[in-house]
């Protein structure tokens, strides 16, 4: 009888249900008909060790973002603000991130620009800080390329991600907070996805093993040809490191920008 309480008790414990809810029993459960659902449940580590905000990612293999279409710029033809919605594999919103820039920088640096972006949870909180200098971006330009910090919380900084100069093939490294390389990601000669799905593999330093992969869905000809809304998916274990996660969120916000951001470009 103890021993089925304390399993009951740790099962509770789980963070099985979205941020910014106070409560698991007032939160959003995963169904337990989901087969998806063991993969998630699979020895989280305890949520005081992790960053405030993050307790949720430790469960997740699969990482959706969508960026969410602003009407007004695509009839006047404007630069907006980005705005991104954070998902788990089953649609269900679990973040929501928001750039913020000025207007100067959209029109006249476009995607180059350098701007903040802000990942709050369901209730409000900031939880994941995303800032992106003013950077080159040019295979015939070896130095000054892009790089981006991830904060979490705010104020701590958690990693970096830094392009490195490729003739031929977009590459970048997923780094810690000492700017260490932890991971590094390789991307397709050709990243204008005009017919399919175009892949990030994420793999060891050496580059001899693949461990995930960051997708930017195709979403048919009309909608990649007349809207800017992309939707991006990380493929990662679900073991791995939450700050790592949460750097790969901040990579697919920098994908987005340097390739993706202008859909007829790469028609």
């Amino acid at each position: 009888m103890a021993s089925k309480d304390a399993q009951n008790q740790r099962s509770r414990s789980l963070p099985g249900f979205l941020p910014g809810s106070s409560d698991p029993d007032h939160g959003h459960h995963i169904s337990s008909s989901n087969p998806g659902n063991q993969v998630w449940q699979r020895g989280p580590p305890p949520p005081g060790s992790l960053p405030p905000g993050l307790e949720y990612l430790s469960q997740l293999d699969l990482i959706i973002i969508h960026q969410q279409v602003e009407l007004l710029g695509m009839i006047l033809g404007t630069e907006t603000a980005n705005k991104y919605e954070i998902k788990n594999s089953l649609g269900q919103r679990i973040y929501f991130a928001a750039e913020e820039s000025i207007c100067f920088n959209r029109t006249f640096c476009s995607t180059l620009r350098s701007c903040t972006l802000k990942i709050t949870d369901n209730s409000g909180r900031e939880v994941i800080t995303v800032n992106r200098p003013l950077r080159c971006n040019s295979c015939w330009c070896p130095c000054y390329l892009q790089e981006l910090e991830i904060q979490a919380p705010p104020g701590t900084i958690v990693g970096y991600v830094a392009q490195k100069w490729d003739p031929f093939l977009p590459k970048f490294t997923i780094q810690n907070a000492n700017k260490e390389d932890i991971l590094k990601i390789v991307g397709p000669c050709a990243t204008c996805g005009c017919f399919g799905d175009v892949d990030f593999e994420v793999k060891t330093i050496n580059e001899k093993l693949t461990i995930g992969k960051i997708s930017k869905y195709w979403s048919g000809f009309v909608n990649d040809v007349f809207t800017n809304a992309d939707n991006f998916g990380i493929h990662v274990p679900a073991d791995l490191d939450v700050t790592v996660k949460a750097t790969m969120i901040g990579a697919c916000f920098l994908f987005d920008f340097m390739f993706f951001e202008h859909s007829l470009a790469g028609l």
